[in-house]
């Protein structure tokens, strides 16, 4: 009995201090934690990628139209054609990068909420959702500069827009808008999540049960069109400076901003705002319906795992 204990940290007991053919498995605060994290972090990465995945493939046209809005300069005309180009690669990209913030999320999250005091949780989210956002940006970065490529037309295949902006531009051509794509999402990740999950918090409380799938998903679609409206100037600089390529038009983030308001006027930077509120609001909502709902499936195959012993 000893040896196991030391080799698994888990202490066997059948509730008195003689042996017995039931035994139930009885983990203590101090043992349990590194089962936990792992427990934790691989629901994130199926939750995470399973959402990401369902919400770039529902609503991939409705991004593709604010992209094109964005790049326009001046009166330019939006083609309506063609907006489901570069959805395979993207999808390629999307399924990691969700897996990664998810995973990096869901641990860090619930780390601080142990530490941190109980109405200091936004704190926790805030932080947990921008430390998310810049883990996964090492994949979403790429996959965003080549989606948004194609989706205006420069490249006609994912393989084939990688190796012509690694060849002109180098590997870093791959990061364009790096700076300003961190400027728009760690903020965006940060205030999305943490008015999910305070909205949850207090809608719990209120209804003093678990909620609906249909709730997860209206408190989603609010969390996630409050914050696509407020940062669409940062996604309009992202843009600008993703799509450039070579040619280097804008010099830098304060670059950008200076010469969108002086040759287009400052409402430009709220260009695309319609459908990027409403692709974040109704992916808001997707995305964390599906979530709850898969990290719901996650933890139920867990506890009906042959390994629980009760």
């Amino acid at each position: 009995m000893d040896s196991l204990n030391a080799e698994s940290s888990v202490k066997i007991s059948d509730g008195s201090d003689h042996s017995s053919s039931s035994c139930r498995v009885k983990i203590t605060a101090s043992e349990h934690r590194p089962f936990d994290f792992w427990r934790i972090l691989f629901e994130g990465f199926v939750a995470g990628g399973a959402a990401g995945v369902v919400v770039e493939a529902a609503l991939y046209p409705i991004d593709t139209i604010k992209t094109r809005l964005q790049a326009a300069r001046g009166g330019g005309r939006i083609v309506l054609k063609g907006l489901y180009t570069g959805l395979g690669g993207n999808l390629a990209g999307v399924l990691p990068a969700s897996a990664l913030f998810l995973g990096v999320y869901e641990p860090t999250k619930q780390k601080l909420l142990d530490i941190l005091p109980e109405n200091l949780s936004a704190i926790a989210h805030l932080t947990a959702g921008a430390l998310g956002g810049a883990a996964s940006s090492l994949v979403r970065v790429p996959t965003e500069v080549v989606k948004q490529r194609m989706q205006i037309g420069h490249f006609n295949s994912a393989p084939n827009a990688v190796r012509l902006i690694i060849a002109n531009e180098g590997f870093r051509g791959l990061y364009a808008g790096y700076g300003s794509f961190l400027l728009r999402d760690l903020p965006f990740d940060a205030i999305q999540f943490c008015i999910y999950e305070q909205l949850r918090i207090g809608y719990k409380l209120a209804a003093q049960r678990d909620l609906k799938d249909a709730e997860n998903a209206i408190i989603g679609a609010f969390a996630g069109a409050i914050t696509g409206a407020i940062t669409t100037p940062l996604d309009v600089i992202k843009t600008r400076l993703m799509i450039q390529g070579p040619k280097n038009q804008y010099r830098g983030i304060f670059n950008c901003v200076r010469t969108i308001m002086r040759e287009e006027g400052s409402s430009a930077l709220m260009k695309g705002v319609g459908p990027r509120v409403l692709w974040i609001g109704i992916g808001g909502s997707i995305f964390f319906s599906v979530l709850e709902r898969t990290k719901q499936i996650v933890a139920e195959r867990r506890t009906e795992s042959p390994f629980k012993r009760v």
